[in-house]
């Protein structure tokens, strides 16, 4: 198991390099992702749009 300072560390390592894979509309595609692995249960991008969240 990872120390509470070594799993930030590679999970940012892991957030930078899958940013840096992005090219047109890298931001809005990274915010989509972290919606997507942030919302609680199963869920598509279309049932993302009409919720109402920050700012997806």
């Amino acid at each position: 198991m990872l120390s509470g300072g070594k799993a930030f560390a590679e999970a940012s390592g892991f957030l930078d390099a899958f940013y840096g894979c992005l090219s047109a509309g890298r931001d809005e595609l990274f915010e989509l992702t972290d919606a997507l692995l942030c919302a609680d249960g199963p869920v598509s991008p279309v049932d993302l749009t009409s919720q109402p969240s920050g700012r997806i």
